[in-house]
């Protein structure tokens, strides 16, 4: 009842606060808009669900319905309904899903609707633009708890000895946590030992080299060489751990800042994942954001609203306000140069993390490369497999898994 009253509560302040920015007329006629999003209460719902609010406390004949779904339903579920024709109207998610989304012609281009240049880098595919920039980012970085770990290791040495030294003393229950069941928080390692998943042509998986069975093999090891990880944790246990003080230091997403503040307040440090000591590279995670993307059937007088609506939610006023309370990079050019960011460290660190990112891909092959790397890297922690047959089995996966989608 109490997370109830709070939400309710940001959502009548943010009407409050945003109604002065939606001035536009939307159209006269009564327009119903469903919004699916991937966005929950931990992250940036209540915002969203604020700015729904204060854009139709402006325009009472523009409503929304907006539906909170787990990012692979919300992928599921808009191909099958689209399919079906009852396909939501708006989509406030991530870029990887842009790739299936164009490829079934599910969403539409966005070039005349939007300036797409007042934006940081988007999504584009064939020489068009297919979703407008809500955050920057949507990238790991590397969090610690400044009971424990006083600044950021520089490098993978020093924050392995500094995790042994804390559980020896019995300080923390594991030195380093991160959820260890998805590839995207193995990509980061490939990076920092010069892999990546594609060839230079961006759709020809390369995920049988001795660059991934290097990032298997440092995963691995510290799990159960340096035994500074637990032997098993997803998100949720990642997470609880490090809130709770057993774990030290954590590898999350910059969307995960907020709540993690909330808990740790002046306590929380942000910053680069630390560099790779045996390839004095810095570890490359993904790099994207979060974006508004328009179901291919809508027009008339929904798409003028949904178009208004979008450039309302992504103005100055409300990416400064989404950066101030979430923490996170705004997609709006103007706004990322605003000196809040430089003057925050935790969006400095992030900043700083993003730098050394690499954008992730958006083509549709993305799709089999993640399917065919989750089921053979956790072989390889459950010691089914070696890192030389997981990126093997990896390689062989996506390859098929791409032919199958032709």
């Amino acid at each position: 009842m109490k997370r109830l009253v709070a939400v309710l509560v940001v959502i009548l302040m943010a009407t409050v606060m945003f109604a002065g920015c939606a001035k536009k007329a939307a159209p006269a006629e009564d327009v119903v808009v469903e919004l699916w999003t991937q966005e929950n209460e931990k992250e940036t719902l209540p915002y969203l669900q604020a700015l729904a609010a204060a854009y139709t406390a402006a325009h009472p004949n523009v409503t929304f319905q907006i539906v909170s779904k787990e990012t692979e339903v919300l992928r599921e579920d808009f191909q099958t309904s689209s399919l079906a024709g009852n396909a939501p109207d708006l989509l406030w998610t991530v870029s990887d899903h842009a790739g299936p989304f164009v490829v079934a012609q599910l969403i539409q281009n966005v070039d005349s609707l939007i300036d797409i240049n007042q934006y940081v880098e988007s999504v584009v595919m064939d020489n068009k633009t297919w979703a407008v920039p809500i955050s920057a980012g949507n990238h790991l970085t590397f969090l610690y708890n400044k009971d424990f770990v006083p600044s950021a290791p520089a490098d993978t040495d020093a924050m392995i000895a500094l995790a042994k030294k804390l559980q020896a003393e019995k300080k923390v229950q594991y030195g380093l946590v991160f959820n260890q069941l998805e590839p995207f928080w193995l990509v980061p390692w490939l990076g920092g030992f010069g892999g990546k998943v594609f060839a230079s042509d961006g759709v020809t998986p390369t995920l049988d080299t001795p660059e991934m069975q290097a990032a298997l093999q440092f995963f691995y090891d510290l799990k159960f060489t340096h035994k500074i990880m637990p032997a098993e944790a997803d998100y949720s246990a990642a997470d609880t751990l490090f809130k709770e003080g057993k774990a030290a230091m954590l590898i999350n997403g910059d969307w995960s800042y907020a709540d993690y503040a909330a808990v740790l307040k002046d306590k929380l440090g942000i910053a680069r994942i630390p560099m790779i000591t045996a390839t004095k590279r810095y570890p490359a995670p993904y790099t994207a954001g979060k974006y508004f993307m328009i179901a291919a059937d809508v027009d008339g007088a929904k798409r003028d609203a949904i178009v208004d609506f979008i450039k309302f939610a992504t103005n100055y006023e409300n990416q400064i306000e989404l950066v101030k309370t979430y923490k996170r990079l705004p997609g709006l050019k103007a706004a990322l140069a605003d000196p809040i960011i430089a003057n925050d460290p935790i969006l400095k660190g992030s900043a700083e993390q993003m730098a050394v990112g690499t954008p992730q891909p958006n083509v549709l092959e993305m799709r089999a490369v993640w399917d065919a790397m989750k089921p053979e890297m956790n072989k390889v922690w459950s010691g089914k497999m070696t890192p030389a047959q997981a990126s093997a089995a990896m390689q062989f996966a996506a390859i098929a898994g791409i032919a199958a989608q032709k």
